[in-house]
């Protein structure tokens, strides 16, 4: 072996370190897959189905009402719910229907879905604080959420980031609304 095969080597070894650093940085901080785990997201997402996360525009914009979104749950577990709720604001659910502030919030995306009775007041809160949101599963009937006081408001430092596009099954790859 002589030196131009140990510097070709050497070079060589360079780009794939490279390549792998690359690789980690956008697995971290930008785009990730997750599994969906449950029937919480019927029948905008189903058990099984795996989704594309996008960790990095909630660094430069708001989340916003009806994104549905991953989040960090008792220390190893993640949910994916859709963000109901915005800091300031007071949520309640009467008749199935949903009201933010008084006025009466259309749920296009809910298809006979009922929603019993809630109000943000059972969790001890007047209106979401700062940087929290209040998030719901779409199968309101079966679904593990802020409804519950073991999940109750979630910090916008526990939101992991936003679903943009079911990945698999093949036959169902769609941007997801």
């Amino acid at each position: 072996m002589d030196w131009l095969d140990i510097k070709e080597f050497i070079k060589d070894t360079f780009k794939y370190i490279a390549l792998i650093i690359v690789v980690l940085v956008v697995a971290i901080y930008v785009v990730s897959l997750q599994q969906v785990v449950g029937p919480s997201m019927s029948n905008t997402l189903n058990n099984n189905d795996i989704v594309l996360l996008d960790k990095i525009s909630y660094r430069f914009i708001d989340i916003k009402r009806g994104d549905i979104v991953s989040l960090y749950y008792a220390d190893t577990k993640y949910l994916i719910k859709r963000v109901i709720g915005l800091p300031g604001e007071h949520v309640e659910f009467q008749d199935n229907k949903l009201y933010i502030d008084g006025k009466y919030i259309s749920e296009e995306y809910l298809e006979n879905v009922e929603t019993y009775d809630f109000s943000l007041d059972e969790l001890g809160y007047s209106k979401i604080p700062d940087d929290m949101y209040l998030v719901l599963g779409d199968n309101r009937e079966d679904s593990l959420d802020s409804r519950d006081k073991s999940v109750g408001l979630i910090s916008k430092e526990d939101i992991i980031g936003k679903v943009r596009v079911r990945i698999w099954p093949l036959n169902k790859i769609e941007i997801v609304k």
